[in-house]
């Protein structure tokens, strides 16, 4: 009994050592996106052209998320750019929202590592995707809202002449100043020559990402990694699994709001949306949380990183701080509306059942996953955005027919399982189309026939080593390794003469002249 309570209080420094190491990797994983990406989204950002299409800003935040795998840091840039006067509030708004969408990929990248398992990914890949549904639903609806009426523009200029705000010198650090001890020792980032860049400061150009302080070498590590136990990650949420409790009939409802104030109030502390979602993600592959208990700890999650770019900008120079203060407000203000249009009444909660749908096409084919992220971070971004710049017309007459069609597919596709007698019967099934225009087994099947060359390519290749490449035994070890075998076979049992003229008895192990 005393060995068992020990092994338990044993485990809480454990699991306060390994949440400390996630979030290390995770900034620390933030830091490698940057460094490979940091110039380039500089580079993205400094088209101011460009940004001022609404359409084309939405990508650019995506896209620039996507590179520097932090919010925080494009949003940061967005507010430098205002700040400077090279943009205006109206043109950073969609790149806001665009940064919004970005910053969901690093819970989905964190799915994958649950791909072994096949209950256990299609749960986690449900949970990692519905921050990217809620994302993209409240996109499609906000931004041809904001960019006819101008909507979060007018209540956040209308809250900052409310208010009298007061500048400070420095932001808060929170969690960093306790991250930052061991990440510091690895890598660090001069994140102003991102800014640099974009506000037009060729100068920084060829100057290194990373900091060097006095000529010291900067220690090598390998990044750390965590993997979550069933029995750390049971304890570290059981707050969560007990929140359903606290409100008996009829004030069951309040559960969900409880859930969003918490997670906005641990993505305050972590000052991290990625890190939260991501940390929560293998919670749910596992079982420990249910899907619907993680989407509103989720938009909670939206709403806390916002937080920080509001103080952030509440640090600014007087004469910026009514623009950096504007803009963070409309993340916030962004994030708020999505969350009255997608949660308040269960029928509305349609990225639920969007995420559920991909967690089982995930699990059926888990090469789903991988097509998903270039599929909606990558490729579609950058087909909207070579669209856009092709003109307002040609973006509207191919953009508006293929939501169209998707729409409709997806309103047939629910009144075949629910009320197929509704339909005409030539729509009651797609059974009458090809079978790649309804289903994914035809690239499944080519996928898998893909994957088994590859395999077997370099099956061949291992197995056409030259006698060459052999490790080359002496000659006492080729009579040690023969003995035993000749021992336990007697059909082994033989005597061969070496090049010394020795024959050597496999029966008895013994070598005597000829």
């Amino acid at each position: 009994m005393e060995k068992h309570i020990f092994i338990n209080i044993c485990k809480i420094p454990l699991l306060f050592l390994f949440l400390y190491m996630f979030i290390c990797s995770l900034d620390i994983l933030s830091s490698a996106f940057q460094l490979a990406g940091g110039k380039v989204a500089g580079d993205i950002f400094k088209d101011n052209a460009v940004l001022s299409n609404p359409v084309a800003g939405l990508v650019v935040g995506i896209l620039v998320t996507v590179l520097v795998q932090s919010s925080s840091t494009s949003t940061s840039i967005v507010v430098s750019l205002v700040s400077s006067g090279l943009l205006d509030v109206g043109s950073a708004i969609p790149i806001i929202m665009g940064s919004n969408i970005g910053t969901s990929v690093t819970n989905t990248i964190v799915a994958l590592m649950q791909a072994g398992e096949r209950e256990e990914f299609k749960r986690a890949f449900a949970g990692a995707t519905v921050h990217d549904c809620f994302n993209w639903l409240s996109v499609l609806v906000l931004l041809p809202l904001e960019a006819v009426t101008g909507m979060m523009r007018l209540m956040s200029e209308a809250v900052v002449e409310s208010f009298n705000i007061v500048t400070g010198e420095d932001g808060p650090e929170l969690l960093k100043v306790i991250t930052e001890p061991l990440t510091k020792r690895i890598i660090q980032l001069d994140k102003t020559i991102i800014v640099g860049i974009a506000t037009g400061q060729e100068v920084l150009r060829n100057k290194s990402l990373i900091k060097v302080w006095c000529h010291t070498r900067i220690p090598i590590q390998e990044n750390v990694s965590f993997v979550p136990s069933e029995n750390s990650t049971a304890q570290t949420t059981s707050l969560h699994m007990n929140a359903e409790k606290y409100f008996p009939f009829p004030f069951g409802w309040l559960t969900g709001y409880m859930a969003i104030l918490l997670g906005a109030g641990m993505t305050f502390v972590v000052q991290s949306s990625s890190v939260f979602t991501s940390a929560i993600t293998p919670l749910i592959g596992i079982g420990v949380i249910s899907i619907e208990r993680a989407y509103p700890l989720t938009l909670g999650s939206n709403i806390g990183t916002t937080t920080t770019a509001i103080l952030a900008a509440l640090a600014s120079p007087g004469d910026k701080l009514a623009a950096a203060f504007q803009v963070a407000l409309c993340h916030f203000i962004f994030n708020i509306l999505g969350i009255l249009l997608w949660y308040p009444v269960p029928p509305s909660r349609l990225p639920i059942r969007m995420a559920r749908f991909l967690g089982e096409r995930t699990a059926k084919y888990r090469w789903f996953a991988v097509l998903y992220l270039i599929l909606c971070f990558l490729l579609l971004p950058s087909i909207v955005f070579a669209l856009s710049m092709a003109g307002w017309q040609v973006l509207v007459g191919i953009g508006v027919p293929g939501i169209a069609v998707l729409l409709c597919i997806v309103v047939v596709n629910r009144l075949q399982s629910q009320k197929p007698h509704l339909l005409p019967w030539w729509l009651q099934t797609w059974d009458h189309l090809p079978l790649w225009m309804h289903s994914l087994k035809p690239m499944d099947k080519i996928i898998t026939r893909v994957t088994l060359c590859c395999r077997e390519t370099r099956n061949n290749d291992q197995s056409r080593t030259s006698p060459e490449d052999l490790p080359q035994l002496t000659e006492y070890e080729a009579e040690k390794n023969l003995a035993p075998l000749a021992h336990k076979s007697p059909a082994l049992i033989y005597g061969y003469e070496t090049k010394t003229g020795a024959v050597f008895d496999t029966l008895n192990g013994k070598s005597s002249k000829l």
